[in-house]
């Protein structure tokens, strides 16, 4: 494999896929929305000549190229959260901007510029006839910023595909992640009891019921335990809403909504029990439950899922670490710094729930993600498509030669 090569055909088709992501910056693609967004990318991918592209009943695009025995597969989700308010940009969140150094628009960084790095990696493998025995599976995920996890979940359960590992390509600040927290959304209800508002003795408030519920999940917070692979857990109260006849009456229910970050020593069953001790959640008499997440997908799919997905950590001297550390060093002639993720990606499904490796690296920043002004780097995706063409060939070369190793061994 001819790492100069790689670079100087990626440094080719560098303003191509540049214009490539600014296309699909430019299509509305929310959640419940990704179906032109799609249409575009699968069109690119016919245009590369990808061996074959379908698309899941959940409107996941998966294109193959190669028909090697090693599936690999990479990542990438094209849904984005909202703009939120557009006082706060100072250019056209779907127009987007460009200059020397960078490119902006929503979904940008979060995150688009994966997307689009590892199309044009696919394009650099098809034209530099660098196909190996491997399988390699492009997958353009749906619905990841309102459940992440939920289309892998599917892609292996439903559609029956198991790769041997996949590469995540979230925005990861130029360094690559091999662990996060898991992550929970958890729902508190607590019940009360109605009456007219000129006479609230005479029933229970249930929002005032809540109040020390809200107070010890605070204090839960601050006494989390540290695992010393990915920190502390964490608890956090993310939404408040209640219920009541009327504007005038007394509040007969109070729902809280929590995000539960779990570490290694933690679970989600551990972390219900946990809330479920609590004494002032026992006196409030409290239903605690993990959300069932069951919004259709664009092509009105149901496939409810609870959002309780356990943490997962990627031993640094595993196959799949070892294959991208010298991939990068053998392409840029430096290290690589390797760290657990600080948020949540669809691996918490593939590795946290069905035990199949990942690693995260892609261009742009995570503090770009959900923020006005979203913009991405041009040598972040520069590099990471280089990246991207290069791995699944090193890794299949660390396979045959750990495999003529173990022969080796087995003659002695």
């Amino acid at each position: 494999m001819d790492f100069i090569d790689i670079i100087d055909k990626v440094n080719k088709e560098k303003e191509q896929m540049f214009r490539f992501l600014r296309e699909i910056i430019a299509i509305q693609s929310f959640d419940m929305n990704e179906g032109a967004v799609l249409q575009r990318i699968e069109q690119e991918m016919r245009s590369i000549g990808f061996d074959h592209i379908e698309k899941d009943s959940m409107g996941n695009l998966l294109g193959y190229i190669g028909h090697g025995k090693h599936l690999i597969a990479m990542d990438g989700h094209v849904d984005t959260v909202s703009f939120g308010d557009i006082a706060n940009w100072t250019f056209d969140p779907f127009e987007g901007m460009e200059d020397e150094d960078t490119i902006g628009g929503l979904g940008s960084s979060d995150q688009k510029g994966g997307v689009a790095a590892m199309i044009f990696a696919a394009r650099v493998i098809k034209e530099l006839k660098m196909e190996d025995d491997y399988t390699l599976l492009v997958v353009c995920s749906v619905q990841e910023e309102d459940c992440d996890g939920r289309c892998w979940q599917y892609i292996i359960e439903e559609d029956g595909i198991r790769p041997e590992f996949v590469l995540l390509t979230e925005p990861t600040d130029g360094i690559a992640h091999n662990g996060q927290k898991g992550r929970m959304t958890i729902r508190i209800k607590i019940p009360g009891e109605s009456c007219h508002g000129s006479m609230p003795e005479k029933g229970v408030n249930a929002i005032y019921k809540t109040a020390p519920v809200i107070k010890a999940i605070e204090e839960l917070n601050k006494n989390m335990t540290d695992d010393n692979v990915l920190g502390k857990g964490s608890v956090t109260i993310s939404q408040i809403s209640s219920t009541a006849p009327s504007l005038c009456a007394v509040a007969d229910s109070c729902t809280i909504m929590l995000d539960r970050r779990l570490n290694m020593n933690e679970t989600p069953d551990l972390a219900i029990e946990q809330l479920k001790k609590l004494p002032e959640i026992q006196e409030s008499g409290a239903e605690v439950s993990v959300l069932l997440f069951d919004d259709p997908s664009y092509t009105g799919l149901e496939f409810p899922v609870e959002v309780g997905f356990p943490a997962w950590i990627l031993d640094r001297s595993s196959d799949v670490c070892s294959a991208f550390v010298d991939t990068y060093e053998r392409l840029f002639g430096e290290n690589v710094e390797i760290k657990p993720f600080f948020g949540s990606t669809n691996g918490v499904a593939i590795m946290g729930k069905h035990h199949i490796p990942c690693i995260i690296f892609g261009p742009g920043h995570g503090d770009q993600a959900h923020r006005p002004n979203e913009r991405t780097w041009k040598e972040d995706i520069v590099k990471s498509c280089a990246v991207y063409a290069a791995l699944p060939g090193i890794y299949v070369e660390k396979c045959q030669s750990k495999k003529e190793i173990d022969v080796r061994n087995a003659d002695i």
